[in-house]
This record gives structure tokens, C-alpha cells and sequence, in this order.
């Protein structure tokens, strides 16, 4: 069965610093998987070699065919990013920056409706600009935005930074419906204990190398903390 995406030897690197070395991994259809290390380690780079903002060597697949080098494909083909910072359009409403998720065109569960089933707070302030939101509101509007291009997997880099445990409750009870409605996740985050609730496995990155996997109980293991300093 091909996977939803798959590295295959990637090296990544930055006007000549290499960042990412013969990086391989897989990711299959409604797993989630958290992506561990220090910071530095090249965790953002490997979510940003999918849409060719680094240099990038080597094959990343989705669903076991090549991704082109159109920064707009892995959206048309199933991968969405939340990033770091939100980017959320403060000159749109909440509800128009959900929209603009609609861009891939791609069809199936989310609508507008179903992402403020999922996040209530926004559809309070629907028609508030999108930057009048709080922080962890700001982190929902980017999720739910994500989500209108329906996608086969998510990605999402620090999505818990800056927030606090209150919301981080509220981000971890719409990741596993979104997960248990069958996307895929994969999750950039220094918040162990939300891998560990959501995650069935994990990759761990040091300075730029895969170094370690396996089933998401492994975090617990002094060896793998040791290992990627968490």
C-alpha cells in the first residue's frame, strides 16, 4: 500500500547549509505520527522540503507518486500546513479566512459549518476580523482554514506554542476527531504530552538526521529522551 507520504533519501539545505541528511520515512493513510527533537534539529525544514522551500535532493511521495515542484501541488494533492506564526489575514473575517482554505478545490467532509461544529468559538466571531482573535482562537482559525482543502494529511509545526493548557486541552480535543475522522497528522511539537495523547508513533530528529521511531509509548524510554534531549 503506497503511503500518504513518504521521504525517500531527502536532503535539504538553505543557500548551500544543509539542514536535512538521507531523511526517509513514511507516513500511511490515518496514522499520526509526532516529529521530535531539540530545537534546530530540522523539524520545520522537513514539513517546508514538501512544498520546495528549501533545496531539496532525494523523492517525497504522495500516495507512491513524486511531488512536483509547484509550491501549490501538495495542497491540490491532499497535504495541508498549519505553520508556525498562524498567518492569519487580519484584513478578512474569520469566516473569510476559513474560505480561503477552499482554494485546492479539493471536495469532501468540511465545510464552513463543520469547522465551527469543531471550533465553537469561532463561530461566535465569525465576522470578526481574524487577527482580533486571541492567540489560541488565532490557532484554531489556522486549523480550520487548513482543514477546507480537505486533506488526506495534516501537518501542523508548534501548534501548542505560546498557549496555554486550557487551550492546548481545547487544540487536542479537535486533533483526535480530526484524526478519528481519518486524516492523517503529522505533528511538529516540544508539547510531549500531546504526542503521546494523540500520536500512534514518532520520528525523532537531531541535527538534521533521522535518529529513532517507533511506537509512541518509546517516549517514555530514558534512552529515546537522551537521545533527542527532550
Amino acid at each position: 500500500m503506497n503511503a500518504v507520504l513518504e521521504f525517500r533519501n531527502v536532503h535539504a539545505s538553505y543557500a548551500g547549509a544543509v539542514v536535512l541528511q538521507d531523511v526517509s520515512f513514511r507516513i500511511e493513510e490515518g496514522q499520526t505520527v509526532g516529529l521530535v527533537g531539540r530545537n534546530g534539529a530540522g523539524k520545520t525544514t522537513a514539513l517546508m522540503s514538501v512544498y520546495r522551500v528549501p533545496t531539496v535532493t532525494g523523492e517525497i511521495l504522495v500516495d507512491g507518486t513524486p511531488l512536483g515542484r509547484k509550491r501549490h501541488e501538495p495542497a491540490s494533492r491532499g497535504i495541508s500546513l498549519v505553520p508556525q506564526g498562524k498567518r492569519i489575514f487580519g484584513n478578512l473575517t474569520v469566516e473569510e479566512n476559513i474560505r480561503l482554505g477552499r482554494a485546492s478545490r479539493r471536495k469532501g467532509q468540511w465545510t464552513v459549518d463543520a469547522v465551527f461544529d469543531l471550533f465553537p468559538n469561532l463561530a461566535r466571531g465569525a465576522k470578526r476580523p481574524g487577527t482580533a482573535l486571541s492567540g489560541g482562537e488565532q490557532q484554531m482559525l489556522a486549523i480550520a482554514r487548513a482543514l477546507m482543502a480537505e486533506p488526506k494529511l495534516l501537518m501542523l509545526d508548534e501548534p501548542t506554542e505560546g498557549l496555554a493548557p486550557v487551550v492546548i486541552d481545547e487544540l487536542v480535543r479537535a486533533l483526535g476527531e480530526i484524526r478519528d475522522r481519518g486524516t492523517a497528522l503529522l505533528l511538529v511539537e516540544q508539547h510531549v504530552g500531546m504526542i503521546r495523547q494523540l500520536a500512534d508513533s514518532f520520528l525523532a530528529l537531531r541535527k538534521g538526521e533521522l535518529v529513532g521511531g517507533g511506537p509512541v509509548a518509546d517516549l517514555e524510554s530514558r534512552a529515546v529522551q537522551e537521545l533527542i534531549a527532550l
